[in-house]
C-alpha cells in the first residue's frame, strides 16, 4: 500500500470530523446538495460512488471466473457466508439489538429505518477494498479475483431480492423501483463501464497500459471516498452531534456481524482443508461490506436524513479499523491454522491482467 492508503483510517477520521463541522457551519450548502437528485437518486453522491468503484472494478477480469474450480472449497465457504448467512444474521442482530435491547434508547420513529440500513449494509459483499485486505494477508490473487468477479455477478441479480425479502419481513414498505434503480446505477452501470474501459486499454496498450491507468485512477478513487464521507457526515452532522449514543448503539450489531462472519468463514475453510492464503481473503470477503452501494441504496430508498442512511454511514465509520483488526488476526493465527488439515501450498503469483 502507498503511504496514503496506509494512513487511510486517519484520513477517514479527519473527513468525518470535517463533514460534521461543515454540516454544522454551512447547513444551506448541504441542503442544496441534498436536493440535487433525480428519481430519489442524489447526483453528487452518484458521481462520487462511480469514481470510487469504477477504478476497483477495472481490476476485475471476469474471465477469472474460470479459476473458481481451483479453489472450490474457499469459493463455497465464501458464497455460503456472503449470501446464506450474512444478510440474515445481520437482520437477526438488527431485530435483537435495535428492535429490542436498544429500543428504549433510540428514536421510536427510526427503529425500522435503522434495521433497514443494517440489512442493506450486509446484503452486498465488498468488491473494492477486498483487494487491499487480501494483499495484506498475502492472499491467493486468483482466488480473490475469482471471488470478487463471482460476487459481482451474483449481486446484479441477488441484491434487490434479498434486500426486498428482509425489508418485507421487517414490515417495511419496499420501493422496488428505487431499489432496482440503485442496483442498475451502482452495480450494472459501473461494471459495464469498467469492463469497457479495461478492454479498451488492454487492446490499445496491453497490461503495462492497464497498470499505468490503475495507478492514475487509484488516487481518484480514494479522494472520491473521502469526499463522499464529507458529504454523508455533513448531511448527518446534526444527528451525530445531537445523539452520539446512536452511533455507538448502531455499531454494536455491525461489529458482532463482522467478527462472527469472518470467524465463521475462517473456521470453515480450516475444517475443509483449504490453504491459509485462500482462507484469509475468504474471511475478509465474508465479513466486509460494499458500503458504497449500501450508502447509496439507503439514501435512494429512505433519504439523507433517515435512520437507514445513518446506519450505513456508521458502517463506513468502522469498516477500515475493524477490517484491519481482522487482517491482524488472520496473519497472527497462520501457524495455528496450518496445524490443522489446511494445505500449506504457497500462494501462486498473480498473472498479468
Amino acid at each position: 500500500m502507498s503511504l496514503f492508503e496506509r494512513w487511510l483510517t486517519l484520513w477517514v477520521a479527519l473527513c468525518i470530523i470535517a463533514g460534521i463541522a461543515l454540516g454544522h457551519l454551512a447547513p444551506g450548502l448541504f441542503h442544496a446538495l441534498a436536493a440535487a437528485e433525480i428519481a430519489k437518486v442524489n447526483l453528487p453522491v452518484a458521481v462520487l460512488v462511480w469514481l470510487m468503484i469504477v477504478p476497483m472494478l477495472v481490476k476485475v477480469d471476469f474471465a477469472a471466473l474460470g479459476e473458481v474450480r481451483q479453489h472450490w472449497r474457499g469459493i463455497g465457504v465464501t458464497l455460503l457466508v456472503n449470501w446464506a448467512v450474512k444478510p440474515f444474521s445481520m437482520a437477526a442482530l438488527g431485530w435483537l439489538f435495535i428492535g429490542y435491547l436498544f429500543r428504549p434508547y433510540l428514536p421510536a420513529g427510526q427503529i425500522d429505518s435503522y434495521i433497514a440500513g443494517l440489512i442493506i449494509l450486509a446484503a452486498a459483499p465488498c468488491t473494492a477494498m477486498v483487494f487491499v485486505w487480501s494483499n495484506l494477508t498475502r492472499g491467493e490473487p486468483h482466488f480473490t479475483l475469482s471471488q470478487v468477479a463471482l460476487n459481482d455477478t451474483i449481486m446484479v441479480f441477488a441484491f434487490a431480492p434479498i434486500v426486498g425479502l428482509l425489508l418485507g419481513l421487517s414490515a417495511i414498505t419496499v420501493p422496488w423501483d428505487t431499489l432496482v434503480l440503485s442496483v442498475v446505477l451502482y452495480i450494472v452501470v459501473p461494471v459495464i463501464a469498467a469492463q469497457i474501459l479495461r478492454r479498451y486499454v488492454l487492446a490499445s496498450g496491453g497490461a503495462p497500459a492497464l497498470q499505468g491507468l490503475l495507478r492514475r485512477l487509484q488516487p481518484a478513487s480514494l479522494i472520491a471516498l473521502l469526499a463522499t464521507l464529507i458529504l454523508l457526515f455533513g448531511f448527518q452532522g446534526e444527528q451525530i452531534l445531537g445523539q452520539p449514543l446512536i452511533i455507538a448503539l448502531l455499531a454494536v450489531p455491525i461489529l458482532i456481524q463482522v467478527y462472527f462472519n469472518a470467524g465463521l468463514a475462517y473456521i470453515l475453510n480450516r475444517i475443509s482443508g483449504e490453504q491459509h492464503c485462500v482462507a484469509g481473503p475468504s474471511a475478509l470477503i465474508g465479513a466486509s461490506n460494499f458500503f458504497e452501494l449500501a450508502v447509496a441504496a439507503a439514501i435512494s430508498l429512505f433519504g439523507f436524513q433517515s435512520g437507514a442512511a445513518l446506519a450505513t454511514v456508521v458502517g463506513v465509520l468502522i469498516e477500515v479499523p475493524v477490517m484491519l483488526s481482522v487482517v491482524w488476526m488472520v496473519n497472527r493465527s497462520k501457524d495455528w491454522y496450518e496445524s490443522g488439515r489446511a494445505v500449506t501450498k504457497p500462494a501462486s503469483k498473480p498473472t498479468p491482467s
